[in-house]
């Protein structure tokens, strides 16, 4: 335990000292834009490229990682919506924010440091391909299922080119095919060009990592009709999606690391994407701001006890 406890304390540390800057700090949301487009765009984009493009193209190609992250994934997203209909008296809209709740980690900022710190480099591997397909499912499935409840009233065809829109925008997925295609045509930047990936690199988890904890600390706090929602769909992500995960990933031939990897990614809270989408939409909009909170400040427990969990040998 203590082992585990000496790989996350830093990083919770991090996002500790995040929440506490965006309490003490006295600043307005706007403030974190600038370091949000470093990260996005640049930080983390870098490191996605640069360590899959020095991967073996056969290790990026594993389809039995990726359909089993698929099943897992969206059969959580399945029960919560299910769970969220019946909750919101068959709003699917709110179902639909409930389930991202429920499905939707937080990769980029908080997964990636985690992992990379706990695992080393080769952990951003796996963590990419989690990504990239995850996030064309729920770039997919969003729109539509908006539009079928009637939020959204957008035409077959701009709905199709909303969601193409979004997958081939994203920098994390543009810079995870640029790495695959690195990889298989074994290209290699030059030196110099690698030297300035490998510096944007080295700021992407720490960074990351702030960056959360302001972004929790900015958020308003839960109130009590939120309470029996963020119970049932907090409980779902933080326990019932890495039990999916290794329950999925367990019938499939993976490395143990990979196999690690998904469980640990699918452990995390709710991404911040996720009141992004409940605000785009307007739904679930002060339910989805309190999972983030709540779940972020769960997972500081959960998830260094399923982390010792799988160093233990129980997982």
């Amino acid at each position: 335990m203590r082992e585990v406890l000496t790989l996350t304390l830093p990083l919770f540390g991090l996002i500790f000292f995040g929440f506490v800057a965006g309490k003490i700090a006295n600043r307005p949301a706007s403030g974190l834009e600038w370091l949000n487009i470093f990260l996005i765009y640049f930080s983390l984009p870098a490191l996605f490229f640069q360590l899959l493009s020095q991967t073996p193209f056969e290790e990026l190609s594993n389809v039995g990682f990726i359909v089993a992250i698929v099943v897992s994934t969206f059969s959580i997203f399945a029960i919560a919506f299910g769970i969220g209909l019946v909750r919101s008296r068959f709003d699917i809209e709110r179902a639909t924010i409930q389930a991202l709740v429920s499905s939707y980690s937080n990769h980029g900022y908080l997964g990636l440091g985690l992992a990379i710190s706990a695992f080393g480099a080769p952990a951003a591997v796996p963590i990419a391909l989690i990504f990239t397909f995850e996030n064309i499912g729920f770039f997919t499935l969003t729109p539509v299922l908006m539009s079928l409840g009637g939020a959204q009233q957008s035409s077959v065809r701009e709905t199709a080119l909303r969601i193409l829109k979004r997958i081939f925008t994203h920098p994390f997925i543009l810079a995870v095919i640029a790495g695959m295609l690195a990889a298989a045509f074994e290209w290699r930047p030059p030196d110099m060009i690698d030297g300035l990936l490998t510096m944007l690199r080295g700021a992407a988890a720490p960074c990351a990592l702030f960056a959360m904890g302001v972004t929790v600390a900015l958020q308003p706090p839960p109130t009590r009709r939120s309470v029996g929602d963020l119970t049932i769909f907090l409980s779902i992500k933080l326990i019932g999606h890495p039990l999916m995960a290794y329950l999925v990933l367990s019938t499939v031939t993976v490395d143990p690391l990979w196999l690690t990897i998904a469980v640990l990614m699918a452990a995390l809270p709710p991404a911040t994407n996720v009141f992004i989408l409940a605000t785009q939409y307007w739904r679930f909009v002060e339910g989805a701001s309190n999972a983030i909170l709540v779940g972020t400040a769960i997972s500081a427990f959960t998830v260094p006890a399923i982390l010792y969990a799988i160093r233990a040998g129980y997982i």
